[in-house]
């Protein structure tokens, strides 16, 4: 049988839809054919009623007796019976005599003549219908008597036509034909939709082949070697097959019962049977049979919702897979071990990442012993046996074990003991029956068994030969003591983590020796002056140290110098370097050379180092610095800056603004390429300048403009705010706890000396000028009230003054500056500077600037672009009147 679109003739959903569609073809038509026959029969019925009823209402109408005895009944009845017929809708009513003669007719010819119809049953009182051929053709008609007194008078016909009423039925076809096309139709559709369904569902297969098919289902789903259960979803078991059945144990009944009806099962089982949640091989005890159960549901892909759930016994492969699972663990225990152990060189972190680690994928607690001296980055000696619990972690708080920083004296007779004296491991597997792990305190570790902890694996932490401590690994959930397999694992994990612990304690000694011999080599105290108030901060990274440094210099007439450097690189090379810059800022200051200057006799430093180290036998790199070297004159407020590739300082007005100046860059200094250049500067007194390293701005997740962005905000709306305040605010918003550069930083804030501590006269170029400067001189000092210094600066400055007028040039000035000391100088256009000499006994001359070098505390000389200034400073009087130095006597006194 093929279907009607001649599709899938072979299929049996094909076959199906052909069977109903003939099927609905047939009931269609028959159910036409039915109305057909049903509406004729009722237009015939519906006639003959009318019919009747017509003659019989006229039959029994008032005046029709009358009518009947009036002398021409015909002409009173043929108006009325006219009438009567349109209102009825009948064909004709007709009045006949007991012979059959008619009184009226719609053909008034006919009046007269006898009717065609049968009257024997109308006068024999009955009412009558029949069919015959009349004068109007084929009629329907009823035939009613008409009575008086119990005798019948006369007749009444009344009809139709049959072609009229056939008429009607054949205007009703059409509409019924329609009716059946539509329910044609619509039988159709629904066919189709249900045989496409069926379709799908037989996946187009033959009625041999789905016979096949169910065949093979059953013979599969019987032979597999796997239990196939299928559940409906209020916990029905609609289908076991036969390995089900035997792994369950179910009765034969069991299909159709409800699950937690069936007998036997393990109740975890039942649970997982019921629940119709997704499972994977999870694994239930059923009958002594370990069964690995997955479970589905059934209405992912449009089925009934239900669960299928597959069983399997892995009774005989479980101990092969537990092998195989604890291996795999171990393994993926190791590997772990060697991404999370010793990311950092700290050895407290350390060893904290091997408890991590090992709890609790090996361990429920896990304790790191180390000995003291590892800790501070030596090596521990055989006579060490007292250690220091560095880390503790475990499933739990509130274990009874020591606590981290405990300093632990393990006796001989403990496991940890003798693993520190051997180098062997120690499996104990019951703690409660050792007592030699008992006596170590005997209160302690009864509390520890009593806790439930009962196994232990110590192992020591060695490397290079060299025990550094013990790891200990506590069991107390898992119920097993430590086994063999445990403690080959806990010998590879600690020997992973003691190369780590032993890296990380070199590195902290060597970055310890690093940071002393940097901090020895950055300034301990700072020079005592009145220009500056200075604040600094130096922080060592967290790796290494590098060669970040500041300064702060005293210089003549009251000047300061700030510096600040780094040096390129980490470790013992960058902080000697940094050393050997400092000391070289130091003495080029001396010389009293203006900023530009200085950074180039660094420069030229640098690029000698280089070359010194490039011929040497060891490699350690090219040497680069940045440095940042600034004068402060607290007499002009004017500032004098110039940088070497380091980063430009911040200035904090006294408003509170925050700027950058634009200084030239310059080259890093050892490039010898470019010159450098000095900016001068004119701040307020109030100012503070804030100089740092690169290491404050500068992070890996930031870039440097938010950074010098960060800086300005931690500065800024802070006048008030003294220096040390401002290094800690600027530290707290910029830096993390432990910084991965080091940073220094350098705040000062700007003094002025008052205008009355400073005196300036105009020098006559005459020798005559010297005995009126000499008075004037002698008055200031009196009114400053140092009347004791006043004669040794008459001295001092007529010798200064005579040396400018006869070996120097025009013009000649004198300026006295009252600070921390009291400060001559004497300047001129000349660029020859004086030199001390030891005069002869009989030499007339000679002796000026020995004369002055024994009256000043200090002296000297500094070139300026207009000439030199020759300085020189005494001591101020003490509180007890005495002064510092040489005294009046002395000079009387001295040979000259």
């Amino acid at each position: 049988m093929r279907s009607l679109t001649g599709k899938y003739p072979r299929s049996l959903a094909g076959q199906v839809f052909a069977l109903q569609v003939v099927v609905v073809v047939l009931l269609v038509a028959a159910s036409v054919l039915a109305l057909v026959v049903q509406a004729r029969h009722d237009s015939s019925a519906e006639a003959r009623n009318r019919s009747v009823a017509v003659a019989q209402t006229f039959a029994h109408s008032p005046g029709l007796l009358t009518a009947l005895k009036a002398p021409d009944p015909s002409r009173v009845l043929q108006p009325l019976t006219e009438a009567g017929r349109k209102a009825a809708g009948v064909d004709f009513i007709v009045v006949m005599d007991t012979n059959g003669i008619r009184y009226t007719h719609p053909r008034p010819e006919l009046i007269g003549k006898r009717v065609v119809a049968t009257i024997a049953p109308a006068l024999a009182g009955h009412v009558y219908s029949e069919t015959v051929n009349g004068p109007l053709g084929r009629e329907a008609q009823a035939i009613v008597p008409v009575h008086e007194h119990a005798q019948i008078v006369a007749l009444v016909a009344a009809g139709m036509k049959v072609e009229k009423v056939t008429g009607a039925v054949a205007r009703q076809i059409p509409i019924i034909l329609g009716a059946g096309a539509i329910a044609l139709g619509v039988a159709t559709s629904g066919t189709a939709l249900v045989t496409r369904r069926l379709r799908r569902q037989t996946h187009r297969l033959g009625p041999v082949e789905m016979s096949r098919m169910y065949e093979h289902h059953d013979a599969v789903l019987h032979a597999v070697r796997e239990g196939v259960l299928i559940v409906s979803k209020d916990g029905r078991l609609l289908l076991a097959n036969d390995e089900a059945r035997r792994l369950l144990d179910l009765p034969l009944d069991a299909e159709g019962r409800r699950i937690p009806d069936l007998s036997g099962l393990d109740p975890g089982m039942v649970e997982l049977l019921t629940s119709g949640r997704a499972a994977t091989d999870e694994v239930h005890l059923v009958g002594g049979r370990l069964l690995a159960v997955n479970q589905r549901p059934t209405d992912r892909h449009g089925g009934p919702r239900g669960t299928v759930a597959t069983l399997r016994d892995s009774t005989e492969l479980r101990v092969l897979s537990g092998r195989a699972e604890n291996a795999r663990e171990r393994l993926s225990l190791l590997y772990d071990a060697g991404l999370g152990i010793g990311t950092t060189l700290d050895v407290v972190r350390t060893a904290d990442e091997l408890t991590e680690i090992a709890v609790p994928r090996l361990a429920d607690f896990a304790t790191v012993d180390l000995a003291e001296p590892v800790l501070h980055g030596d090596e521990p000696t055989s006579t060490d046996t007292d250690m220091r619990r560095t880390a503790v972690h475990g499933i739990r708080d509130d274990h009874p074990l020591y606590e981290v920083g405990q300093l632990i004296d393990f006796l001989p007779s403990t496991p940890q003991a003798r693993a520190f004296a051997t180098g062997r491991p120690e499996l104990v597997p019951d703690l409660s029956a050792a007592p030699g792990w008992l006596a170590q305190d005997p209160e302690l570790t009864r509390t520890i068994v009593d806790y439930g902890i009962h196994s232990l694996i110590t192992v020591p932490l060695q490397a290079r030969g060299v025990v550094l401590g013990m790891a200990n690994f506590w069991r107390s959930e898992k119920p097993r003591p430590f086994e063999e397999d445990d403690l080959s694992l806990a010998e590879e994990l600690v020997a992973r983590a003691a190369v780590s612990i032993d890296n990380a304690r070199r590195y902290t000694r060597e970055h310890a020796m690093a940071v002393t011999l940097q901090r020895s080599l950055l300034p301990r105290a700072l020079p005592e002056q009145s220009a500056l108030d200075v604040a600094h901060r130096y922080l060592p990274a967290i790796y290494g140290v590098s060669g970040d440094w500041f300064d702060v210099i005293t210089l003549p007439g009251s000047r300061v110098a700030l510096v600040v450097g780094d040096v390129v690189g980490h470790g013992l090379h960058a902080a000697a370097t940094m050393g050997r810059l400092r000391t070289a800022v130091h003495n080029f200051s001396t010389l009293d050379l203006p900023p530009d200057e200085i950074l180039r006799h660094l420069d030229d430093l640098v690029g000698r180092i280089d070359q010194e180290e490039a011929e040497s036998t060891a490699d350690t790199g090219i040497t680069g610095a940045t440095c940042l070297y600034a004068i402060y004159d607290p007499v002009s407020h004017h500032c004098a800056m110039a940088r070497a590739g380091h980063p430009p300082p911040a200035l904090v007005r006294p408003d509170g603004s925050v700027s950058f100046p634009d200084l030239p860059a310059g080259p890093p200094l050892g490039l010898g390429a470019m010159p450098f250049e000095t900016a001068e500067l004119e701040v307020a007194e109030g100012t503070q300048f804030v100089l740092y390293t690169d290491g404050l701005i500068e992070d890996r997740a930031r870039d440097i403009d938010v950074g010098i962005e960060l800086l300005r905000q931690a500065l800024a709306c802070h006048p008030d705010r003294s220096p040390d305040e401002s290094c800690q605010a600027v530290l707290d918003a910029l830096l993390p706890d432990r910084p991965k550069d080091d940073v220094a930083l350098l705040i000062a804030r700007a003094r002025a000396i008052p205008p009355d501590h400073v005196a300036d006269w105009d020098v006559p170029f005459d020798p005559a000028a010297v005995a009126g400067m000499r008075a004037a001189v002698a008055e200031q000092v009196d009114d400053w009230g140092l009347s004791e210094l006043a004669f040794a600066m008459e001295l001092l400055l007529s010798e200064l003054i005579t040396n400018a007028i006869r070996y120097g040039s025009a013009p000649v000035t004198v300026r006295l500056l009252y600070d921390r000391t009291l400060t001559c100088e004497v300047a001129d256009s000349s660029s020859t500077s004086p030199h001390l000499r030891d005069a002869a006994a009989m030499d007339e001359g000679g002796r000026g600037l020995f004369l002055v070098a024994q009256l000043a505390e200090r002296w000297g000389t500094r070139y300026t672009p207009q000439g030199k200034v020759i300085w020189a400073e005494m001591s101020l009087p003490r509180p007890d009147g005495s002064t510092e130095g040489t005294v009046r006597s002395d000079i009387l006194d001295a040979e000259l």
